[in-house]
C-alpha cells in the first residue's frame, strides 16, 4: 500500500519518514488499534520507548499488519528508546533486545537514549523511577559510555541508526567528541512555545537533525493545570488553521515539516490519526511561519524539574 509520506536524509545515508506516530500515553488497550489505525492511514514511522509501557501491544499491531500484507517490515521505520535505568554499557544489548522481543521485529531502524540523565540502574523488570523518600535516586551510569555501548548495537545489525533524546548543547558536543558513529537526530520538545531554533541551527551545523516530540503542546500531560495555555486553542493558531481551512493540530505538524524537522503527533483517536497525517496537501506561507515562530516563549512543558538535583540534568543549560 503506497504511503504519502516525504523523507529526510539522515547523516549516515538513511532516510527516514519525516512525520511519524508518536505513542507516548497511548494506554494498554488503545495503542494497538491505534497503531494499526496509523499504518492503515499511511503512518510508516512508528515512534516507542520501553518506558512507555507499550511496545507488546505495538508488536501486536505491527505482526498483524505484516501477516495481513498491509506492509513488510522494510517499509516500517521503527524508533525506540534506552531508558534511564539502563545507561551502564553491559545492560544496552539486553533491554535492546527485550524491545526487540516485545515489538516482534529483528532490528530497531532507529535507537535513542532516552535521557542523558542516569537514573539508579535496574533490571528490566524494575521500578522505572527509582525512589528514596520520593525523590529519584541518581545512577553511576555516563551517557558518553552509554553512547560507545550504543554503537555496537550498531555494528551487530540491532539498529541501523542511533541517536539522542532530550539532550542539550553541551551533552550533544560530549557525544560528538567520542562518536565514531554521529547521532542522526535528537528527539527533544519542540511546538511553537518552544520552538527550539537555537538547538536546531546547532544541531544543523553538526548534520543531526531535530525530531519534535510534544509538537501539539501535549495537551493531555498528566501534570497539566487547568489554566494552561493551549496551543490547539490558542486564537492565533486557530485563525491561521481558517485561513488554510485545516485544523489547528495540521497547521502545528506541517510547521515542523516545512522547518525541516521529523515530528511525532500522538493519538488514540481514530479521525484524529487520520487527520494528522492529511497535511500534504497545502503549504504555509512564510509569513506565518514567521508569526508562528514569534509565539516561542521558553514554554517547555515537560521539564522533570523534579530531576533537577542530576548532574546531567539537561535544561539548566540555554539550549
Amino acid at each position: 500500500m503506497a504511503s504519502n509520506n516525504k523523507f529526510v536524509t539522515f547523516n549516515n545515508g538513511q532516510k527516514y519518514p519525516i512525520l511519524g506516530f508518536g505513542t507516548w500515553k497511548s494506554k494498554p488497550g488503545q495503542v494497538e488499534e491505534a497503531v494499526k489505525v496509523a499504518i492503515d492511514a499511511g503512518y510508516r514511522h512508528i515512534d516507542c520507548a520501553m518506558v512507555y509501557d507499550n511496545e507488546k501491544e505495538i508488536g501486536k499491531a505491527l505482526k498483524q499488519k505484516f501477516d495481513e500484507g498491509v506492509v513488510k517490515r522494510e517499509d516500517l521505520f521503527i524508533t525506540s528508546k534506552l531508558w534511564n535505568t539502563f545507561h551502564q554499557p553491559d545492560y544496552v544489548e539486553t533491554v535492546l533486545k527485550k524491545t526487540l522481543s516485545d515489538l516482534q521485529i529483528d532490528y530497531l531502524d532507529l535507537y535513542l537514549i532516552h535521557w542523558p540523565m542516569a537514573f539508579k540502574e535496574g533490571k528490566v523488570e524494575d521500578e522505572w523511577f527509582p525512589q528514596v523518600d520520593g525523590i529519584t535516586v541518581e545512577g553511576t551510569g555516563s551517557y558518553v559510555e552509554t553512547w560507545q555501548a550504543m554503537e555496537k548495537m550498531v555494528e551487530k545489525s540491532l539498529v541501523k541508526s542511533i541517536g539522542i533524546s532530550n539532550f542539550n548543547k553541551k551533552q550533544i558536543e560530549d557525544i560528538l567528541s567520542i562518536a565514531t558513529v554521529k547521532p542522526v537526530t535528537n528527539q527533544v520538545e519542540c511546538h511553537p512555545y518552544l520552538n527550539q531554533q537555537k538547538l536546531q541551527d546547532f544541531c544543523a551545523q553538526k548534520n543531526i537533525i531535530l525530531t519534535a516530540y510534544s509538537p501539539l503542546g501535549s495537551p493531555d500531560r498528566p501534570w497539566a493545570k487547568p489554566d494552561d495555555p493551549s496551543l490547539l486553542e490558542d486564537p492565533k493558531i486557530v485563525a491561521i488553521a481558517n485561513k488554510y481551512n485545516k485544523s489547528a493540530a495540521q497547521i502545528l505538524i506541517k510547521y515542523q515539516i516545512q522547518r525541516g524537522l521529523i515530528v511525532i503527533p500522538k493519538s488514540v483517536t481514530k479521525s484524529r490519526i487520520e487527520s494528522n497525517f492529511d497535511v500534504w496537501d497545502f503549504t504555509l506561507e512564510q509569513g506565518d511561519i514567521d508569526e508562528i515562530n514569534s509565539f516561542d516563549c521558553n514554554g517547555r512543558v515537560l521539564h522533570l524539574n523534579w530531576n533537577k538535583h542530576f548532574k546531567d540534568y539537561p535544561f539548566h543549560d540555554e539550549y
